[in-house]
């Protein structure tokens, strides 16, 4: 992960918790490792709410090749004080919002729309940066023992 992108996952994190008026928003990749949160609340347990959160994601994926769908990119569970919306990212990333009765569910879903775009393009351009640093990483894989040698001699 890049400061600068960091950066921006968090600026989205911030403004669809500000946009949305949800209580905590989480940004999760889905090996269950935070990566951005904003909005969270001392007794809040975000580890074990992402690693739950991955897990959720992983048994519902499996649901949907049992009944051959591809995956199920959105999940919604309604609680009695606090909701969860959870939306895949990009294939990748996990997009979680906890709410509660200051705001609707319509609107949670009509500002995770416009920040899953903005997350698609930081991730996808992200991972055009890495695949651009392993390729100039690469350039020394085919460098011999005998090369260096050769070079210095």
């Amino acid at each position: 992960m890049y400061e600068e992108e960091l950066s921006e996952i968090r600026g989205v994190a911030d403004r669809l918790h500000q946009d949305s008026r949800a209580r905590t928003i989480l940004i999760v990749d889905k090996n269950g490792q935070m990566i951005a949160a904003s909005g969270v609340g001392a007794d809040l347990d975000t580890t074990s709410l992402s690693s739950l959160v991955a897990g959720n994601v992983a048994a519902t994926g499996g649901i949907a090749k049992l009944i051959e769908e591809e995956e199920f990119t959105g999940q919604f569970h309604e609680g009695k004080d606090i909701s969860v919306h959870m939306t895949i990212v990009a294939r990748r990333i996990i997009l979680v919002v906890l709410f509660d009765k200051n705001t609707t569910h319509g609107l949670v879903r009509l500002r995770v729309k416009k920040a899953n775009e903005a997350l698609t393009d930081i991730f996808e351009r992200l991972a055009e940066k890495s695949a651009n640093d392993t390729q100039r990483q690469n350039i020394f894989d085919h460098i011999s023992d005998e090369d260096i040698d050769n070079l210095f001699s």
